[in-house]
């Protein structure tokens, strides 16, 4: 894509060539919807702060049960923090992502703040994610969330609470070239399908 073409493209209005050649929607959405997917290949560039507060900001309007935002973000963009990162972060994972200057770990706590269960906090961190992952795409960032990561050893090395669970660790960069990736993992570098919307409509009676 030349500059002029970035310049004119937007990825809630455009489909990316690549989305165009892999993904077909059954019924028309937006083409942000799209758009998104989680490569493996990225640069070792740093996003901007201010990006990656966006991101964050992004998180922090997404809906939740009784509004209660259970979401927390542990994020590293130091490469301190990013060593601490590494070292709970499976092999494979790590074969690709190491070079990644920004990490967050998104956990949720399972308690509302009077001490009550909350049974929906990993249903709404699963939104504060989405959030993540088409704020990044609106700003030409890719996002990939990853659950290949030591939870224990995580909670450990950065203390976590007993009372906060952890999902994912989400890569937040910017798209590189394929060939940096293993044979395996290039064959695979490209926006995937979905099943059917058929298949996930379960029929019932009244």
């Amino acid at each position: 894509m030349s500059s002029i073409e970035k310049q004119a493209f937007h990825p809630a209005l455009d489909l990316l060539e690549v989305v165009k050649n892999n993904r077909e929607p059954e019924h028309e959405v937006s083409p942000l919807f799209l758009n998104r997917w989680s490569p493996r290949a990225y640069t070792d560039q740093k996003v901007p702060d201010a990006e990656l507060n966006q991101l964050l900001e992004a998180a922090r309007w997404a809906p939740s049960s009784n509004n209660q935002q259970p979401w927390r973000f542990y994020v590293a963009n130091t490469e301190a923090k990013l060593e601490v990162f590494r070292q709970f972060i499976v092999p494979f994972n790590l074969s690709w992502m190491s070079q990644v200057p920004q990490l967050i770990l998104l956990g949720s706590a399972k308690l509302t703040p009077k001490g009550d269960p909350n049974g929906a906090h990993a249903f709404d961190a699963g939104s504060a994610w989405s959030h993540i992952a088409l704020q990044a795409t609106l700003l030409g960032l890719s996002s990939h969330a990853i659950g290949g990561f030591d939870s224990n050893k995580a909670r450990e090395l950065l203390n976590v609470p007993a009372d906060i669970d952890l999902h994912a660790v989400i890569v937040i960069g910017y798209q590189g070239d394929k060939a940096t990736l293993s044979e395996a993992l290039q064959e695979r570098e490209k926006p995937n399908q979905r099943n059917p919307l058929s298949a996930s409509i379960v029929e019932w009676n009244a």
